[in-house]
């Protein structure tokens, strides 16, 4: 299993690269608009700090502005990976980049006959929102489990799965259990699956019994 740190954020970045947690990075137009900087420059940024896979996102949605986006995002690095929404448009530009040897992430899929066709396409990623299933009180995990599935069943669709929209360390633990392959975490929960408050109070103690050995 990967984690992926889902921020445009270099100082984040960094902060999970550290502890080994960032094996790549997913951004998109949201997370680099936080950011102060030219798009392209953050993007550099980025891929300079970590060698893993960097995704990044194209701004349009029709198909031959994508196909172009796609390509100069590309140049950026080695390690750029090109995410594309899923759409019909969507769809025809991963089948184009890839056969330039471009891979690609298909996110924004909400459901099991989406991934289907997002790896037919052939893109390299799947990108299923597990948070805002949730959102709409619908069951997040079942749909990742069901993706996960379809891939093993049916070897010829070659694409891993990033599970994104990662809310709580509750979605992480869930999902490593069930073997997806990447997970795309916030900064704040990679920060909450550090603590335990059983583990604070233990902390406190030992820090309080080793006073009386100075």
């Amino acid at each position: 299993m990967d984690i992926y740190v889902d921020t445009a954020n270099l100082a984040e970045i960094k902060q999970a690269h550290e502890l080994g947690l960032a094996d790549g990075v997913t951004t998109n137009p949201t997370l680099i608009a936080k950011e102060n900087g030219d798009f392209k420059d953050i993007l550099k940024g980025i891929c300079r700090e970590v060698s893993g896979p960097v995704h990044a996102e194209v701004l349009s949605l029709e198909y031959e502005k994508m196909v172009t986006e796609g390509r100069e995002l590309a140049k950026i690095a080695d390690n750029i990976v090109i995410k594309i929404p899923m759409n019909h448009d969507g769809l025809k530009a991963v089948r184009s980049l890839k056969a330039e040897g471009i891979r690609t992430n298909i996110t924004l899929i909400f459901s099991a006959g989406q991934a289907i066709l997002a790896a037919k396409a052939g893109t390299t990623y799947l990108c299923p929102f597990l948070g805002r299933l949730d959102d709409i009180s619908a069951n997040g995990l079942e749909l990742l489990d069901t993706i996960q599935t379809i891939l093993i069943n049916n070897p010829d669709l070659d694409a891993k799965i990033i599970a994104a929209s990662i809310r709580t360390p509750i979605h992480v633990v869930e999902l490593a259990a069930m073997g997806i392959d990447i997970l795309t975490i916030p900064s704040k929960v990679l920060e909450q699956l550090e603590h335990h408050p059983l583990t604070d109070i233990g902390i406190e103690q030992f820090t309080k019994d080793a006073e009386k050995f100075k």
